[in-house]
């Protein structure tokens, strides 16, 4: 048992009028003592539901990240004019609406923005369709590469996938945990912030409750991370909703609020103002979503198109790439109904079968 780390559970865990708020030094201790396992079973349970029943601080936010950056794998940097996108999205997936960050993913790197999505396989506590398993369908499997062989992904089309049982076995196992106690601890919120990339980087975080958004502007600000997108998105992903209005921060990098943090604009967009209708695409099973995806691939109308091009409008223009929403929205339809976004799926299947042949034959000398 870990004296040092008891004496931080009972801080968090003390009860409505004597917990305490831990510091990030010591936020930062308790995740390595916990990914490192210096902490008992017993002592990583009581940490995290107590930790949850508490509500976790942004300076608490900022250690976890910290451990995470130490521990952590990244990709490097690559030669991109652009600051690399990296979308943060609730590991245990989606039970309600479909996901649209696969097609905005092919759709920007197909237009030379560089993406980084990050996540693991079904999980606690929805078990909802993990990103792993659409890009599977897809015929993307980013489940079986090493590191370097994602980092050569990442290098030939612009897109990489941090898969976590592969890449980060440490933060892997503190999932049996989720599981056992049923709630997602502040692990699940600070994931949203997690930036495995080595280079300069926009961080896009989806978020549900509104008091997150504020999380993620202090532990961001904490850590010196000035370029960021915030979004009360579908199921608290990245991905813009169709029947409510979009409620979007956008960081000021060179701007403080009252507070020093990072000032924040808001934009709220509406897809009705777009031309769009007021309608999200229902999560159907994995197969049927997979096969909307081919459908959309492939320049066909339908609800996921929709969706598609309404997200992939708003992310052209946040990465500069249009001067505005209702040029992205332009540009977004004309790459899906020009086949480019197909092309950029092909593109990254060939980059992953020439890379494992070339590596099998390597093994094979």
């Amino acid at each position: 048992m870990s004296n040092a780390f008891r004496d931080l559970l009972r801080k968090v865990g003390s009860g409505n009028h004597t917990k305490e708020d831990l510091t990030r030094t010591e936020a930062a201790a308790a995740t390595r003592m916990m990914l490192l396992r210096e902490a008992t079973p017993a002592q990583i349970g009581a940490f995290l539901i107590a930790h949850r029943i508490k509500r976790p601080t942004g300076a608490e936010l900022a250690g976890m990240l910290d451990v995470y950056d130490e521990l952590g794998p990244k990709l490097q940097p690559i030669g991109s004019s652009t600051p690399v996108m990296v979308l943060g999205i609730p590991y245990d997936g989606r039970d309600r609406t479909a996901p649209i960050s696969p097609l905005t993913a092919l759709l920007l790197t197909a237009a030379g923005q560089a993406m980084i999505m990050h996540g693991s396989d079904r999980m606690p506590t929805k078990y909802g369709v993990p990103l792993v398993e659409i890009w599977q369908g897809l015929g993307v499997d980013w489940t079986e590469l090493s590191l370097d062989q994602t980092q050569q992904v990442f290098e030939n089309t612009g897109l990489g996938f941090v898969y976590l049982p592969q890449h980060f076995p440490l933060a892997q196992k503190i999932f049996e945990y989720r599981d056992q106690i049923g709630k997602r601890p502040p692990f699940a919120t600070m994931e949203l912030m997690w930036c495995p990339y080595a280079g300069a980087a926009q961080i896009v975080a989806g978020y549900v409750h509104p008091p997150t958004e504020h999380m993620f502007q202090v532990a961001l600000s904490l850590r010196g991370t000035n370029n960021f997108t915030t979004v009360k998105g579908l199921e608290g992903s990245c991905d813009l909703p169709r029947e409510r209005t979009n409620i979007i921060g956008l960081s000021t990098p060179d701007i403080t609020d009252e507070s020093g943090l990072v000032a924040i604009d808001r934009l709220h967009l509406s897809s009705r103002d777009y031309g769009f209708s007021s309608h999200n695409v229902p999560c159907d099973p994995t197969e049927h979503l997979v096969a909307d995806m081919r459908s959309v691939l492939q320049g066909k109308p339908s609800e996921m198109m929709q969706s598609a091009i309404w997200n992939g409008g708003f992310y052209l223009w946040r990465a500069g790439i249009c001067a505005d929403i209702s040029a992205g929205i332009t540009q977004a339809e004309a790459m899906f109904a020009s086949g480019e976004v197909a092309q950029q799926l092909t593109r990254i299947i060939q980059a992953i079968e020439s890379i494992q042949v070339r590596d099998r034959s390597y093994s094979q000398l």
